[in-house]
């Protein structure tokens, strides 16, 4: 973990470089674009290939879509537990999500044009649910539940399967109370360009969602235009802001939950409190000690964690504006004052009480988030991202008239006689 001090040498140029953006590299782009085209010109064939090759797994065109029978057997295996626990948060989900829907609208303008906004679900959506060191079944929810709250008809899975070719049953479980109307067996980049492009076996979708490794993520962007996306969720990331409240206890164990996800998670923190830059160590040391994936968590902390003394929470929020988290922890003891401060994190979690395992669990806003300063242009996932919008205008001939001067001086500005003609006609009609 870097550990240092604004009195270090090297403080200043660590700073610096916190402030990023969400560009692939050449090696990812490459790999990525050779994995696209071959889902292009093969389909089937290659997803097949793709799943012996990354996941071990040997699939035919028959398996890759999970049957009816699988969904069956995960209804009836999953613990009761397993149900209760995915069905209060559906409820938290779909009730944050309903809230943020885009609403029709109508009014007129000064000329007695009626114009408005017209909101309708995706027919076909996208979601993928990573399925690699983890069975992300909170991921399920926090994107095929937000679909499901949006009304999208067709809800199309991809995970990747287990070497055996089946997919985690809880997971399953999860898909199908979310609302997922199809389930294909389709993990990293292949199964982002499946659901895009389409393939023997999997029509293409509308708009792809979903978070993934540095290869879905590089998936996604390169399929903008044969559909849409949601935004660049990547490898998970926390970053703590915090002055002498702050309890590094708590803090300490935020730290370790996102680095648990992978050895590519990012966790960091800035605090000007000279006891809490010293405890938070120690309380890392001691409660790495106590996870199970102590040595994945490790990895990470040495790859990308970082612990900044910083001067004040002034520089601490700006170096947080500065790197736009995925998650943020924001504890002071004026909290709503660096609250308005804050411009690019994905998600806050406002004081010492606020866990971001309950955000990725329960709570109900998605968990979905923008990542690797992607935050700096992207939301996280909204129930709205499911809608499509169009404009509404409609008007008569008296909304036409009082239009008409302005018109017909743009298209003479323009040089374009036949917009502005369009409505001499219907003016003097």
């Amino acid at each position: 973990m870097k550990i240092l001090t604004h009195e270090d040498k090297g403080y200043a140029a660590f700073v610096k470089k916190l402030y990023r953006r969400a560009i692939p590299s050449d090696a990812v782009s490459d790999t990525v674009a050779g994995i696209v085209a071959e889902v292009a010109k093969k389909g089937d064939k290659a997803l097949i290939s793709f799943a012996e090759k990354f996941d071990g797994a040997k699939l035919t065109v028959g398996t890759l879509r999970v049957s009816d029978a699988e969904l069956a057997r995960a209804r009836a295996s999953v613990s009761k537990e397993t149900k209760a626990a995915i069905k209060v948060s559906l409820k938290n989900i779909h009730s944050f999500a309903k809230k943020s829907l885009r609403k029709n609208w109508t009014a007129k303008n000064p000329q007695g044009v009626e114009v408005g906004e017209r909101f309708v679900p995706f027919d076909r959506v996208g979601v993928y649910v990573p399925g690699g060191k983890a069975p992300l079944v909170s991921t399920s929810l926090m994107t095929a539940g937000f679909a499901q709250a949006a009304g999208v008809p067709e809800i199309v899975a991809a995970t990747p399967p287990r070497v055996d070719g089946s997919v985690n049953m809880d997971l399953l479980y999860a898909l199908d109370a979310a609302g997922a109307t199809e389930i294909y067996k389709a993990g990293g980049a292949h199964g982002i360009a499946a659901l895009s492009l389409g393939t023997g076996s999997i029509a293409p979708v509308d708009k792809v969602f979903g978070p993934g490794n540095s290869y879905v993520v590089e998936a996604k962007r390169q399929m903008v235009g044969a559909v849409s996306i949601d935004l660049l969720p990547g490898p998970s990331e926390v970053l703590i802001a915090s002055d002498a409240t702050g309890n590094a206890c708590f803090l300490a164990s935020d730290l370790l939950a996102q680095a648990e996800h992978g050895p590519d998670s990012v966790v960091g923190v800035v605090t000007h409190s000279k006891r809490l830059f010293k405890e938070i160590q120690l309380e890392l040391e001691s409660q790495l000690a106590e996870i199970p994936r102590r040595e994945i968590a490790r990895k990470a902390l040495k790859k990308g964690g970082f612990l900044l003394l910083t001067k004040s929470m002034k520089e601490s929020i700006a170096i947080v504006n500065d790197w736009a988290p995925e998650h943020l922890i924001l504890v002071s003891r004026d909290e709503d004052k660096w609250l308005e401060e804050v411009r690019t994190a994905g998600a806050i979690y406002v004081g010492n009480y606020s866990a971001v395992a309950v955000g990725d669990f329960l709570a109900g806003p998605s968990h979905t988030l923008p990542t690797e300063g992607s935050g700096r242009s992207f939301s996280g996932l909204r129930a709205d991202q499911f809608q499509r919008r169009a404009s509404v205008v409609r008007m008569d001939q008296a909304a036409v008239r009082k239009s008409r001067k302005v018109v017909e001086h743009f298209a003479e500005m323009e040089g374009l006689h036949a917009h502005g003609r369009s409505v001499t006609l219907r003016a003097e009609s």
